[in-house]
């Protein structure tokens, strides 16, 4: 198997960690989605990160797809729940943790216009996304080491790297020191080897 990734995609970092985790060896390819010559549009019509691409090239995408199918895939470190209700609360997680994500980009993606073409009206919108969503979290996660039933999941995968692509880009939110259960949790997940063998890097 073969992943198609950038670096600092939090989607794609999740995707990563789960096969760090579940001890599945993929093959990993980076690209640059804004060359013409990337192959992420010949396998997602979507042309986004995470792609996996199988020997037959086929092709999953994307990454919550990925990472259901990941966890699947060997019995090492369960990090999906058999019991469907601790399952769909660990997706419940991942669902808020991604979407936080998803308002994260947008409002880089607006900062990276020019000035006069930047939207203050959709910067409040998603900053208020990423507010609300990082208050639920940090309330959630209040006095657990682990998200659901006590036992590391894809849950804290998912709310980590959302974590550390908010400390990458977004650090003017100061968001260590306004939600602190959320920052003690970034440090327990921070020590973990797939957390240290995917961080993301500033460019």
């Amino acid at each position: 198997m073969k992943l198609l990734y950038t670096p600092n995609s939090p989607y794609a970092r999740k995707v990563r960690i789960v096969a760090i985790e579940k001890h599945i060896e993929l093959e990993l390819q980076e690209v640059v989605l804004g060359d013409p010559d990337s192959p992420v549009a010949h396998y997602n019509p979507l042309g986004k990160v995470p792609t996996i691409v199988f020997d037959d090239e086929t092709a999953l995408y994307d990454s919550r797809v990925i990472v259901e199918y990941l966890s699947a895939r060997t019995p090492v470190n369960h990090l999906l729940p058999s019991e469907h209700k601790l399952k769909i609360e660990v997706l419940r997680w991942e669902a808020l943790a991604d979407g936080v994500c998803d308002a994260a980009v947008a409002i880089i993606l607006e900062q990276r216009k020019p000035e006069a073409q930047q939207s203050e009206a959709v910067l409040t919108k998603q900053r208020l996304k990423v507010e609300a969503g990082l208050a639920a979290l940090n309330k959630d996660i209040s006095k657990k080491k682990w998200c659901v039933n006590e036992t590391f999941s894809l849950a804290d995968i998912s709310v980590g790297c959302l974590l550390g692509y908010i400390d990458l880009r977004l650090k003017q939110l100061n968001w260590q020191d306004q939600y602190p259960n959320l920052a003690k949790h970034f440090t327990i997940l921070s020590k973990r080897p797939s957390f240290k063998e995917t961080m993301p890097t500033p460019n």
